[in-house]
């Protein structure tokens, strides 16, 4: 299978449009056409429909596999490059929200107080954290969820990555001050599975996870939120529009809201660090001090 081809397949129906996706690529609508016919050709199925733009059922298949395929390509040509990186004093850190906290803050500050480095910070949502560090365009990452004790993150296949256990801390539900729930000193997340939620997969606890952990089609949302702002998130629960859930150092912080821990299931809410099996210096030294080494 061709990865250009995939790429162009991918293009068309993330735009749906073919006249879109030839823009975004710098090609002719007709090259797009013809990426498109060819590798239906390679795999025998029609795999997007014409008018409207959107994908047969082969091509929803399809697109199921696509992005980490051509995430696997990416991410192998930027390990290569890796090798030919001359070093320099510059160090990118890819964070979730919720995994940007004072430990990591006071780190960096450490590290620079060491000496001349130039420090980019990328707050992300997760999966585009670990994007940016496959794909080299972040030395190191650091992405956050919802795992029972002791266990690592349920992330996708890596490949060459190093992860690394960065910190535990229990996570709480966030009520706007004055809920009735507010003055518990814990709670259970399947008595709030039938509450109103916020969904915000880039910032809080995604709710298919929420779902997943307890067993449940609950926690239905009232409102999306998408972005990674966790004081605007914290906004929208203090005037009520819904629960959110997000680890209890950063709920405790935001206004308008009271956070409550969760007693049940038992669950911590893990950072984890990646990083490339060969990082720079500079992301040696941060690694050091996030695991307390130094």
């Amino acid at each position: 299978m061709d990865p250009h081809l995939l790429r162009t397949f991918v293009a068309v129906l993330d735009h749906r449009s073919f006249s879109a996706a030839a823009s975004a690529l710098g090609y002719t609508q007709s090259a797009v056409s013809q990426h498109v016919a060819a590798l239906e050709a390679d795999l025998g199925a029609r795999l997007v429909e014409r008018r409207p733009v959107a994908p047969t059922a082969a091509g929803a298949r399809l697109m199921e596999h696509a992005p980490a395929l051509l995430l696997r390509l990416d991410a192998a040509r930027a390990d290569i490059a890796r090798l030919h990186r001359a070093p320099d004093a510059r160090l990118t850190l890819a964070c979730s929200p919720a995994a940007l906290g004072p430990a990591v803050a006071q780190a960096l500050a450490r590290l620079r107080a060491d000496g001349p480095v130039d420090v980019e910070v990328r707050v992300l949502g997760r999966e585009s954290v670990i994007e940016e560090v496959l794909t080299a365009r972040a030395d190191l990452g650091l992405v956050d969820g919802v795992a029972a004790p002791s266990d690592p993150l349920p992330l996708p296949d890596l490949g060459p990555t190093v992860t690394l256990a960065a910190s535990e801390e229990p996570m709480a539900v966030l009520f706007p001050d004055g809920h009735p729930l507010a003055s518990r000193t814990s709670v259970r997340l399947g008595d709030l599975a039938q509450a109103q939620w916020i969904d915000a997969p880039e910032t809080a606890v995604p709710l298919d996870r929420l779902r997943a952990v307890c067993h449940t089609d609950g926690f239905h949302p009232r409102i999306r939120h998408r972005g990674t702002d966790p004081h605007g998130l914290a906004a929208l629960a203090a005037a009520g529009h819904g629960l959110t859930s997000l680890p209890l150092s950063l709920a405790t912080a935001l206004p308008g809201v009271t956070a409550v821990p969760v007693r049940a299931p038992r669950l911590v809410h893990r950072t984890e660090l990646l990083h490339p099996a060969g990082p720079t210096e500079q992301a040696r030294q941060l690694i050091g001090l996030l695991a307390g080494r130094s």
